[in-house]
């Protein structure tokens, strides 16, 4: 008892990791060292184990990754580039010690304080967190701190809280067929974003159901391991670009702030702050992040032939202004929708990776049917065709 009343003292004593003391797995055993009587250590100890066991993990996995994504002084001083003060190196290295001494507990080291028959099991495995914490700080870059190391795709909640997608779509870029040359100008350009080269802001365009918002989610899957986040804003949203430009700017990660299905109407008021934020207001950019944004429209400002009659006396000044909006991005792909020889190849090529051995030119002519009774042909069209085969 006194090994684990000592540990809890400690664990209680954490100032840098201030924060692990709220989550359940510490409060539990803070609360089984804290106890009384027999019951409260049994209910404790149950709490506790169940973190374990939800996670997925060993103890010792589950606090690495607890420390590793906590967000504290002394990894924020880091990832800014600056030194931490000597005090909270110090405090930081003997924590981590703690920590390690804790993650290091199995169960047979709290069954000599529960008075039961059953104890739930959980391995004992020995752990070392400072190198495994240097090594993160070395590679901080990649790995990020806070909310952003574990999760590759985020959004902005309504209480404007940066909060990780926790159902984020897995996509792989070798899950698409065809738009090869189309989706390598996207990669290219987020290579240079990790490499600290110019990046551009980039509009993705063109017609529906070809895989534009795919390539952008693929694109930060497969960047996640370079260091790479997205943040997804709805339209309504832009207003607030300047407050997630300056929560990410000193973070060390690179992030791509995905505006999907864009468009706007004349008097949109987040008109002018996505101009502003494509034109390089120092206000509301920051160099660790781009802009890709999807759109079913060349020109995303919605126009009627009542804007062009309009009494504006400078009408072509403020005609030019609204279609210009799109030129202000640096990079601009145009997904068309297929033609019949690459929507057959798309239909192939799916066919063939689900197994199925229908006749080709049967396939062919279904497939066809199918796109018609759409009244189109697309990527998602061939997708759509074959899982109704399946």
């Amino acid at each position: 008892m006194e090994k684990l009343q000592e540990l809890g003292y400690e664990i209680g004593m954490l100032t840098v990791f201030h924060s692990l003391k709220e989550k359940p797995l510490f409060a539990k055993f803070l609360e089984f060292t804290e106890a009384a009587d027999a019951t409260k250590k049994c209910l404790a100890y149950s709490s506790m184990v169940r973190e374990i066991y939800e996670s997925g993990m060993g103890l010792s996995e589950l606090v690495a990754k607890l420390v590793y994504e906590d967000e504290n002084p002394y990894i924020k001083e880091l990832a800014d580039g600056r030194a931490a003060h000597a005090d909270i190196e110090r405090a930081a290295a003997a924590e981590l010690e703690i920590l390690s001494r804790f993650a290091s507990l199995g169960s047979d080291d709290f069954a000599g304080e529960i008075a039961a028959g059953y104890i739930a099991p959980f391995e004992k495995r020995s752990t070392d967190l400072k190198d495994g914490y240097k090594k993160r700080i070395s590679e901080i870059s990649r790995y990020g701190y806070g909310i952003f190391s574990a999760h590759p795709m985020f959004r902005l909640s309504d209480s404007l809280v940066i909060e990780p997608i926790i159902s984020s779509d897995k996509i792989e870029m070798n899950t698409f067929v065809g738009y090869a040359a189309e989706r390598a100008k996207i990669i290219a350009n987020t290579e240079a974003l990790v490499e600290n080269r110019p990046a551009a802001n980039a509009l993705l365009c063109g017609d529906a159901g070809t895989g534009k918002s795919s390539t952008v989610k693929a694109v930060a899957n497969s960047f996640f391991d370079r260091g790479v986040r997205l943040i997804e804003l709805r339209k309504d949203q832009l207003r607030y670009l300047p407050l997630v430009m300056g929560k990410i700017s000193h973070n060390p990660l690179k992030f791509i702030i995905f505006i999907d299905d864009l468009s706007f109407n004349n008097n949109d008021d987040n008109f002018s702050m996505l101009k502003a934020t494509l034109e390089g207001s120092a206000s509301v950019r920051a160099k660790n992040a781009v802009i890709y944004a999807t759109s079913n429209r060349r020109h995303i400002i919605k126009e009627s032939f009542s804007d062009r009659e309009g009494s504006d006396i400078h009408r072509n000044d403020t005609i030019q202004e609204t279609l210009s909006l799109s030129e202000r991005f640096g990079l601009t792909v145009l997904f068309q929708k297929p033609d019949k020889k690459l929507y057959l190849e798309i239909i192939h090529e799916l066919a063939d990776r689900h197994g199925i051995t229908k006749d080709r030119a049967e396939l062919d002519i279904e497939a066809e049917a199918f796109a018609l009774r759409r009244g189109y042909r697309s990527a998602r069209c061939a997708e759509q065709y074959i899982e109704s085969l399946l």
